[in-house]
């Protein structure tokens, strides 16, 4: 369990203490991580790049006034380098010393070189460490680009919240982290894995949702900016686009957008701004020409009253 202190205790707490921090969610989502809060559960997260998995732990840790400690997944991740490793360098230069010094026996110079002053401390060991802040956020992001061999040894980790070193012993946190793990779905991630976690797929926002997402995170754009932008990108997610573009990307562009000082869109604004909010030429190249003009067309049009 997580230090029930400092939590928020309701629903519309969480929302509101996310919210502090420009982070817009929905209720269901709310739901879902004051529950996580109050179990101690681990919360795992699904859903397309740039829709605000790895934002809402940098809210959550901020709203907390808790530390945040990433764990970035990639291929071929494996238990030493997400738990710990020595520091060799110092290690030789210790060795060295010591011959050149004499008078160290074998059993003491290996104690001192397989001690926390030669530990290097990779993000899970670091979040098993007392903390006078309280349990830090552990955030292990895009954990569908890992193997399967990493989920297994995951398990046992968030099972316990233990560490084993050999040369030091069992590591067994104090106080449980905050544990958020993300994926863009790549891969599925195992049922073990997901059993242990409480779930929530993280979905593209609805028009209002984004408005009040690109309100708290680009507040100096114009209304009637925000609205074409918002529109635009909706329509934009119901193309055929190798990868439709998230919320991220809609606060990039109407900050790209502000930096260009443009009160409205037009489509030769469009295409000279499509790299803001499509990453992939394939994409980029469907909306040249007209194309844009009619997508922006059909997204102001969709801002009419009915």
């Amino acid at each position: 369990m997580t230090d029930p202190q400092s939590l928020p205790d309701t629903i519309d707490a969480v929302q509101s203490m996310l919210a502090a921090q420009g982070y817009v969610c929905g209720r269901a989502l709310a739901t879902v991580v004051f529950l996580s809060l109050k179990l101690g559960r681990p919360l795992f997260l699904e859903g397309e790049a740039g829709v605000g998995k790895t934002e809402i732990a940098k809210a959550i840790a901020a709203g907390l006034g808790r530390r945040l400690i990433r764990l970035q997944c990639y291929e071929g991740l494996d238990a030493s380098s997400a738990v710990y490793e020595w520091n060799f360098p110092a290690q030789m230069v210790a060795i060295r010393t010591a011959e050149a010094e004499g008078g160290t026996t074998r059993t003491g110079l290996q104690e001192e070189l397989f001690s926390d002053q030669y530990l290097i401390e990779r993000p899970l060991l670091d979040a098993m460490r007392p903390d006078p802040a309280g349990a830090p956020v552990l955030l292990i992001d895009e954990l569908d680009r890992t193997d399967e061999p990493f989920e297994a040894f995951l398990l046992e980790a968030l099972s316990d919240f233990q560490v084993t070193i050999p040369e030091l012993g069992t590591i067994t946190a104090p106080l449980p982290p905050i544990v958020i793990l993300t994926s863009n779905r790549t891969r599925e991630v195992h049922d073990a894995l997901k059993r242990r976690c409480l779930y929530h797929w993280v979905d593209y926002p609805d028009f209002d949702r984004e408005m009040e997402i690109l309100r708290a995170r680009a507040p100096e754009a114009s209304e009637a900016l925000s609205r074409e932008v918002v529109a635009f990108v909706q329509r934009l997610r119901t193309e055929d686009l190798f990868k439709k573009p998230g919320v991220a990307e809609t606060i990039d562009w109407a900050k790209c957008l502000l930096a260009l000082d443009m009160i409205n869109l037009s489509p030769e604004v469009i295409s000279d701004t499509l790299g803001a909010v499509l990453k992939y030429q394939d994409d980029i190249q469907k909306l040249q020409g007209s194309e844009a003009k009619r997508l922006l067309d059909e997204a102001r049009a969709s801002l009419e009253p009915a």
